[in-house]
């Protein structure tokens, strides 16, 4: 998610995560007195920069408890608002006075300060079987080297109500898997009298979180992804458009639901909770709480499939993460302290105290008792999964194609083919104004396509 017309990384945190609620706070670990107070002054002090309370609460509790435990240095913590998680870093950095450890969204949020130069590769200082293990995903490298430690994942499933779906006389455990059982499945409820498909619009997010989910079934590789903005693919071919085709389908068949244009992404999530629409697209966080109102009755699902691509059906999962800053005087301790988040008892302290799932594969997992999460972890995050797509996206095509086409395709008629054409032209208009990034792309992409 990002700002209108962001050409640099400076705006990508405003835009792409201002649904989030934005919040700041400070948090610091303190010692008094005599002789622990003459120690603390002795022992190294860094500072990190963090997010995630807003999306995960009871993420500070957490790393305050993380922070007491560690006794290789004095970690000074700072919840970053929303909106400046990237322009505040990248900023300090470029005045060379960035902090130890910083907060980092996936792909384009964090590869940006790799160009600049303003990361260290955790590659050089970590344990590579611990960095490793954090699964931090393929779009935290770059240049044959790893940039990012995975913290916590973000499932993204399609949610489905079980109880409308029984009213529609349909199975609840067997969610459709195919396009065509998608259209047999909304016509079922739209005849139960019950709004099918959809979700909310105004913002533009679900049409983002629709992209990644439905480009994806005509990739073969995630470097397609970035092979379309670089102009190697081209939107124009039916292949890399029938995404919004289907979009438009749906529309057309009427099984969007009707108020989709003036609801936001979250309440039009909420109605698929509430029992007011069938199937919607979410975020895994989201699904302990669910689960719970409505009694385990919220089923996931991948979006069913249409296209040809190998990436077609895989389920997709983002990755939030953490790195070192390249102007860090400490960054061997910085590590030592990014691997010791990864330990199993911190693993273990991170789900007590947020109730959800670290993304290292030292979490001992059978904790899990709510069986819809146990199903969502099983099969979207140690399953088969693909990362989101929508991550690779330069901001200026973020805002000028993948959003509006969404929304045009939606709330203005706009057909696939016309949606095409548009994307094809932003993405020429982006590299025609980023000659020198096209290239950085382009090998990116060929890393990401070589796997």
């Amino acid at each position: 998610m990002t700002t209108q017309a962001r050409r640099s990384p400076d705006a990508a945190g405003l835009g792409r995560r201002r649904f989030l609620q934005a919040g700041a706070g400070f948090g610091a670990l303190t010692l008094t007195g005599g002789l622990a107070g003459r120690a603390l002054a002795q022992t190294p002090t860094l500072d990190m920069w963090w997010w995630g309370e807003q999306e995960l609460p009871g993420l500070q509790a957490y790393l305050d408890k993380a922070i007491a435990a560690f006794d290789l240095a004095q970690i000074t913590p700072m919840l970053q608002d929303t909106a400046v998680v990237i322009s505040q870093f990248q900023t300090a950095a470029a005045a060379g006075n960035p902090p130890d450890i910083q907060y980092l969204w996936n792909g384009i949020y964090h590869m940006e300060s790799v160009w600049l130069g303003y990361l260290a590769a955790l590659s050089d200082v970590m344990d590579p079987g611990i960095l490793a293990a954090s699964n931090h995903g393929p779009l935290s490298r770059f240049d044959g080297k790893v940039w990012r430690m995975g913290w916590y994942p973000l499932p993204m499933p399609w949610y489905f109500n079980k109880d409308l779906f029984d009213r529609a006389g349909l199975n609840a455990d067997a969610p459709p898997a195919t396009w065509d059982g998608l259209l047999a499945a909304c016509e079922a409820l739209k005849t139960a009298g019950i709004e099918p498909f959809g979700g909310g619009v105004q913002d533009g997010y679900w049409a983002e979180w629709y992209l990644t989910h439905a480009l994806s079934q005509n990739l073969d590789t995630v470097g397609d992804a970035v092979n379309l903005f670089i102009g190697d693919l081209d939107f124009r071919e039916p292949r890399y458009h029938q995404h919004w085709v289907k979009l438009a389908e749906l529309r057309d068949a009427g099984f969007l639901n009707k108020d989709m244009a003036s609801l936001e992404l979250y309440p039009g999530i909420d109605l698929c909770v509430n029992g007011q629409l069938g199937i919607c697209s979410s975020i895994g966080t989201r699904l302990p709480a669910d689960a719970k109102t409505t009694n385990g009755r919220i089923g996931c699902m991948t979006l069913p499939v249409f296209g040809q691509g190998k990436l077609a059906g895989r389920p997709v999962v983002d990755m939030q993460g953490l790195g070192i800053s390249a102007g860090s005087e400490a960054p061997d301790i910085a590590a030592r302290f990014l691997e010791f988040l990864n330990a199993p008892e911190q693993l273990a302290s991170f789900w007590e105290a947020t109730g959800w799932i670290p993304a290292a594969s030292g979490f001992d997992d059978s904790v899990i008792s709510d069986p819809s999460v146990k199903d969502l972890w099983t099969r979207w995050g140690k399953g088969n999964n693909i990362t989101n797509i929508t991550n690779l996206m330069p901001g200026q095509f973020y805002e000028q194609a993948a959003i509006p086409t969404g929304q045009n395709i939606i709330t203005a008629g706009m057909s696939g083919e016309e949606a095409g054409e548009l994307a094809a032209r932003v993405a020429q208009e982006w590299r025609d104004f980023n000659p020198d990034l096209v290239e950085t792309y382009r090998k990116w992409a060929a890393e990401l396509s070589a796997g």
